[in-house]
């Protein structure tokens, strides 16, 4: 029965690690995928904005930090200051995740998911300058 036990345990723990890191994540690579023109929001954008930016806590449905929701391309437009097209030095959110303009750096230190890297940064800003489109 011994056996059984630490049997069962060493596959729940493997079921449990396959599952936390096992999920494929088109930023996972710090976004090293993201091209220097042709920014796509629903390619590029919105998977930054799942790992690092709409987590429970953060500006998910639920928490709206900042009254804002990053799940989706209509939350993250909704409010103009936060994303005005074709100009990312305008928008608040550039300023946010660029510890800009008294704004702290987005993530905050400390947070539960690491920094943007420079490459998320810049595609965000590209996607912004080439007018913040639901592409």
């Amino acid at each position: 029965m011994h056996k059984f036990n630490i049997l069962l345990l060493t596959a729940f723990a493997i079921f449990i690690f396959a599952v936390a890191f096992g999920c494929d994540d088109t930023v996972s690579n710090n976004g090293k995928d993201i091209p220097d023109s042709n920014v796509s929001y629903s390619r590029h954008i919105q998977p930054i904005f799942n790992l690092k930016c709409a987590t429970s806590g953060c500006h998910d449905d639920q928490t709206r930090t900042g009254n804002l929701s990053l799940t989706s391309y209509g939350n993250a437009t909704a409010d103009n200051l936060i994303i005005v097209p074709y100009h990312p030095e305008n928008s608040i959110l550039v300023w946010a995740i660029t510890g800009e303009s008294g704004y702290g750096p987005m993530p905050p230190l400390g947070a539960p998911v690491p920094p943007l890297s420079d490459k998320e940064i810049q595609g965000i800003k590209t996607w912004i300058k080439e007018g913040a489109k639901p592409n």
